[in-house]
């Protein structure tokens, strides 16, 4: 039987695009056959406690030889060289996008986070990725052999219910309540549109609790009211229904290594409204939607003004994401493609016979 391991710091069932990529990958695998041992590590990563990076290093130091491990980028890209360098088992580094990448960090922190990851990458025998966008990076900037590098796109459920739009128009953004995910540049706009008859409701757990608390002031110092709902974490049943209901998906996102809810929206036929950055604008094909620049609210409120008050834009642009969400991969789709890596480095590690 083949067989494999992989390392997930904190909680599988947490949400955000990561983590399911990584439990859809974990099922998947062992559904195409591989027995995959699920490493559970420490939750302090990408700034690992001590304890979380001895017992993840020993966790992973375990893993024998001729079993391919898969380490989650958060561990991949934070833990020290040395440590990294005592693993037996071959590794595929698995990187949404580079940790130095992410917003908000001094430049000693993205310096540290820059260097780690790329003397860590020098160690990988496979890395996957969900975007040419990354691969990119990775290639151009961490020095990482093209060779190396395999895009796995993520994987799209079909919905299960027919879309049935409410009146006014619901815009639906889908989003952990992070500073990168930028909803407040998507408040700032709403508030750019209170002439116009519609509602809002944006979905995501308060994954960072200061910017949680920010948002909520936000909204209450827009006068926004219940015009827009911060809904939190809900169960997929309720974030699907508001999907079904959308006229809209709106996402001012200041960086994406791929983003998962763009696949989402193609595929419930919603059109598009975000932010020209990181893999969005390979993500979302350019009919479907609107692309602005970061952190420009006025931008945002135009684009999404065009779409609420120009009915024909808005319909050519949801036809267009209904059929691109058509021809999105499955989840087994991505598994496969993850499954030919695992398979060539079992490969290149068998003795001759």
């Amino acid at each position: 039987m083949r067989r494999a391991a992989f390392a997930i710091p904190g909680e599988l069932s947490t949400v955000t695009g990561g983590y399911l990529y990584e439990k859809r990958l974990l099922e998947g695998l062992r559904e195409l056959g591989t027995d995959v041992e699920y490493l559970r590590v420490g939750d302090s990563f990408p700034e690992p406690s001590a304890v979380d990076a001895a017992e993840a290093t020993a966790a992973m130091a375990a893993v024998s030889a001729d079993v391919p491990l898969i380490v989650d980028g958060l561990v991949f890209g934070s833990l020290p060289t040395s440590l990294m360098a005592e693993l037996r088992a071959p590794i595929v580094a698995m990187i949404h996008h580079p940790l130095a990448h992410e917003e908000g960090l001094d430049e000693a922190r993205r310096a540290h986070l820059f260097r780690t990851e790329r003397d860590n990458l020098a160690l990988a025998d496979a890395v996957i990725v969900p975007s040419p966008h990354t691969a990119r990076i990775l290639a151009a900037e961490y020095g990482v052999h093209e060779s190396l590098i395999t895009i796995a796109r993520p994987g799209t459920d079909r919905p299960a219910r027919a879309r049935s739009p409410q009146s006014p128009p619901l815009i639906l953004s889908v989003g952990i309540q992070h500073p990168r995910k930028g909803h407040d540049v998507l408040l700032r706009a709403l508030a750019e549109l209170t002439e116009l008859d519609w509602t809002a409701a944006i979905v995501g757990s308060p994954y960072d609790p200061p910017h949680a608390a920010e948002l909520a002031r936000l909204h209450n110092s827009l006068g926004l009211g219940e015009r827009v709902v911060l809904t939190g974490r809900l169960s997929d049943d309720d974030r699907d229904a508001l999907y079904a209901r959308a006229s809209i998906f709106a996402l001012a996102t200041r960086y994406e290594g791929y983003g998962l809810v763009f696949d989402e929206a193609l595929a419930w036929g919603l059109p598009v409204v975000s932010c020209a950055t990181g893999a969005v604008p390979e993500t979302v094909p350019a009919d479907t939607g609107i692309l602005v620049a970061v952190d420009d609210a006025r931008a945002l409120a135009d684009a999404l003004r065009t779409l609420l008050t120009e009915d024909a834009a808005r319909e050519a642009r949801a036809s267009a994401s209904a059929v691109a969400g058509q021809e999105l991969p499955s989840w087994l789709d991505t598994c496969a493609v993850a499954q030919t890596v695992l398979d060539g480095i079992a490969a290149r590690k068998s003795p001759p016979t």
